[in-house]
């Protein structure tokens, strides 16, 4: 959505000036192609979720809550209404928290970005979000020191002259082949996993969680792809912890505004 769509963390405080005659605040969940049907399950803040459409798509929208909190039972609302509209078809989906001031600015945007999200919503046709994460795994610290020769080198001096320093350079060195070791795996994980996927974005990582990736798949590669996560798992989890979250609305994989024109 463009500009008037807005992302906030609350609302305007009960407090403020309200007037009947003025337009009430849309909380958006996703686009769809036109004609699904509403989702039963109640939205955010228990609101009823409907649909507005206008050419070619429909907004999954509810009434926007006084107050606007990312509380567990808000977030699994939200997720709950995706899952509805996800299983009827393609959906490009909203973050928590996604607002459109009125309805015909919403229609606009519609209008205006139609053939953009149609477009959109062609990419991620038939398809899941798999997300693969993968954490450090301590320990194996001595076939390590046997593999490295430099480490090796370290643990011998430090036997043979321990002191406080000594054992603390040998700790450091020892934690950074391990991640070394893991973020090494990491990219064997993805070079293996990243030609079942249609498309892959690289997530942050830190020096625990060496690994987040987000995969674009054929509903129909599913099984495959988890059975290649399972197997690579098998393969280093002496190294690299991993797990898979999914499938979800693909939330890496569509950018439901256009990109703004460039040149002059």
């Amino acid at each position: 959505m463009t500009a008037p769509t807005t992302t906030a963390p609350e609302a305007a405080p009960a407090s403020a000036p309200d007037s009947a005659a003025a337009p009430k605040a849309l909380y958006v969940y996703g686009i769809a192609p036109a004609g699904i049907r509403a989702p039963r399950c109640r939205g955010v803040d228990g609101a009823t979720v409907r649909l507005l459409t206008e050419a070619g798509l429909c907004a999954a929208v509810s009434a926007a809550p006084p107050r606007l909190r990312p509380r567990r039972r808000d977030l699994l609302a939200h997720q709950a209404v995706l899952d509805e509209l996800a299983a009827q078809g393609p959906v490009l989906p909203m973050r928590f928290a996604v607002l459109s001031p009125r309805t015909d600015t919403l229609l606009a945007q519609l209008r205006t970005d139609a053939a953009h999200l149609a477009q959109q919503l062609d990419g991620v046709r038939g398809c899941v979000e798999l997300n693969v994460k993968g954490t450090v795994v301590p320990g194996h610290f001595a076939d390590l020191v046997r593999r490295d020769d430099k480490l090796r080198t370290l643990a011998l001096r430090t036997r043979r002259r321990p002191d406080y320093e000594a054992n603390v350079r040998l700790g450091e060195a020892i934690a950074l082949g391990v991640r070394r070791e893991a973020r090494r795996a990491a990219r064997e994980v993805v070079d293996l996993l990243a030609p079942l996927a249609v498309r892959t974005v690289q997530g942050t990582t830190d020096d625990e969680q060496v690994l987040s990736a987000s995969f674009l798949l054929r509903s129909a590669d599913e099984t495959r792809f988890r059975e290649a996560v399972a197997e690579r798992a098998r393969a280093c989890g002496d190294r690299l912890a991993l797990s898979v979250t999914g499938p979800l609305p693909c939330y890496s994989f569509v950018d439901p505004r256009p990109a703004a024109p460039t040149g002059r």
